[in-house]
């Protein structure tokens, strides 16, 4: 084993909080090692006037980090799971899934509201249209807004258009992130109301850290083997098999969660137009038996049922209406 591991991520603050706790993880375990964070700018990281739709949706915080990857420049890559695309690029692997966090949705506002009770017409931001979707699925009278940038940088720009008068047309009324980040970086106070599953259903991968490496690098493997959380790695599975069988992204408004409880496995997921005037929500369930590679097969087995079952009951037209 090398003396010294380099690690690559982001340069957000989050980014580097996961970073940071992977890196704290595997010095408990392995102290004489010397572990160096590396940051990589991506593409997201560098085009922050676009919304995330316009610019694409393949690896736009990961690519840059794979690529140096590949090249050797770094040993191990931390990502937030809900970033990768499900196909990782050749001769690159996911070695763990980290034990997730609250998978939930949280709403920021300054005022105290729930999606139940903000005005009729409050102007909410997001940077994320399967938030979008799901909140017009619920409220049909609001409206939203892109939002992008790290958590900082959101939570700066919403308190300047939060006290704008409400007749401002750039005026906020709330706006609504992922519980994990806001949680990982100390920000609970701002939370108004953490959002049920019932409500919004999370991002694939949602709440999840991911460590990838390269796929001969049988050192880095068995260091980080036993980061990984065994009943989120079959979560996730199933989540992700979901998405890569309705070839969703950034661009397609797709939710979905999966729970274990004992052997039991339950999928849910959500499909939508982005003004949320179209969708469908379903979910399924499985027992998981026999060994671990039999469970995590048929988790993925019930990712590709449920998203089957979506697309025959009028998901495919939801597709085509927003690919075309």
């Amino acid at each position: 084993m090398k003396p010294s591991i380099v690690i690559g991520t982001r340069s957000s603050p989050l980014a580097l909080w996961q970073t940071e706790f992977v890196r704290s993880a595997l010095l408990r375990q392995f102290p004489h090692l010397r572990f160096e964070i590396r940051t990589i700018k991506t593409k997201g990281d560098k085009i922050l006037d676009s919304p995330l739709s316009k610019i694409g949706d393949k690896g736009l915080f990961t690519r840059e980090i794979e690529q140096a990857l590949l090249a050797g420049e770094i040993d191990l890559a931390v990502h937030s799971l809900k970033d990768l695309p499900t196909q990782v690029p050749e001769g690159l692997m996911i070695a763990a899934i980290t034990a997730r966090e609250d998978t939930r949705d949280v709403l920021i506002s300054n005022d105290g509201y729930t999606l139940r009770t903000l005005p009729v017409g409050a102007r909410i931001a997001t940077g994320s249209l399967r938030r979008r979707a799901q909140l017009l699925a619920l409220r049909p009278d609001l409206e939203t807004c892109d939002m992008r940038g790290n958590l900082h940088t959101r939570f700066k720009k919403f308190d300047e258009r939060h006290a704008l008068s409400h007749e401002h047309p750039e005026h906020l009324d709330g706006m609504l992130l992922a519980f994990a980040g806001v949680h990982r970086l100390g920000l609970d106070e701002r939370i108004s109301q953490v959002i049920s599953h019932d409500e919004i259903l999370p991002a694939v991968g949602q709440g999840a850290l991911a460590i990838e490496i390269r796929i001969d690098d049988d050192a880095m493997r068995a260091l980080v083997a036993s980061l990984n959380d065994p009943d989120t790695e079959l979560c996730t599975k199933a989540e992700r098999s979901l998405l890569r069988h309705l070839e969703g992204g950034c661009q397609i408004p797709i939710g979905a969660y999966a729970s274990l409880i004992d052997e039991h496995l339950t999928l849910s997921a959500f499909i939508g137009t982005v003004d949320g005037k179209r969708y469908l929500r379903s979910s399924l369930s499985c027992i998981l038996a026999g060994d671990f590679p039999a469970r995590l097969k048929r988790a993925e087995q019930l990712g590709m049922e449920l998203g089957e079952t979506l697309l025959a009951n009028g998901g495919r037209d939801i597709l085509s209406s927003i690919r075309s």
